[in-house]
């Protein structure tokens, strides 16, 4: 497998969302950005400085997934923050890899266990295809090729005042 510039689909994805949102982030009635833990908050946490964005929210799909009694509770994973109303709000629902479409399914349970929002767009640095589920991002930096066996794994890195998305892959631990 060919490296995957994990900037350069960074990059991609930000203007998507500029383009899209432009000055409607953020506010009381402007769209909204929660990144689903862990690799979607890293994301949403360097969005959200690059888009002058105050607020945002992180989700915790842990509860809400399908694999929940074998996987159990990640033992950093902080519970849901979602400092906004989410009822008639427009969220940008935001990940590294789309792959199944589960872990989407379940963000999205817990989002309405939080309120009805207008509308939820998903925006993913990599889709790699394989849905199990009728589940497609609105903003895509990439569509990536990555083997049946192996998992995509996005790993940050901070170099004093510089962040920095790479991405690995490793083999399917199931």
């Amino acid at each position: 497998m060919s490296s995957i510039d994990a900037e350069a689909l960074y990059r991609s994805v930000l203007e998507q969302i500029r383009a899209a949102c432009g000055d409607a982030l953020g506010g009381t009635d402007g769209a909204v950005l929660a990144g689903i833990y862990s690799g979607g908050a890293w994301l949403v946490e360097r969005l959200a400085r690059d888009l002058k964005v105050d607020i945002f929210g992180v989700v915790n799909v842990a509860l809400h997934r399908d694999d929940y009694a074998k996987k159990g509770l990640h033992a950093q994973a902080s519970p849901t923050s979602l400092p906004f109303d989410v009822n008639k709000r427009r969220i940008v629902l935001v990940d590294d890899v789309l792959y199944t479409g589960r872990t989407v399914r379940a963000a999205l349970n817990e989002l309405y266990d939080f309120g009805r929002p207008a509308s939820v767009e998903l925006a993913v640095l990599a889709d790699r295809g394989g849905r199990e589920l009728p589940v497609g991002a609105r903003f895509v930096g990439g569509v990536v090729e990555v083997p049946a066996n192996a998992t995509l794994v996005l790993a940050r890195e901070n170099n004093g005042d510089a962040e920095r998305f790479t991405f690995h892959t490793e083999a399917r631990a199931d």
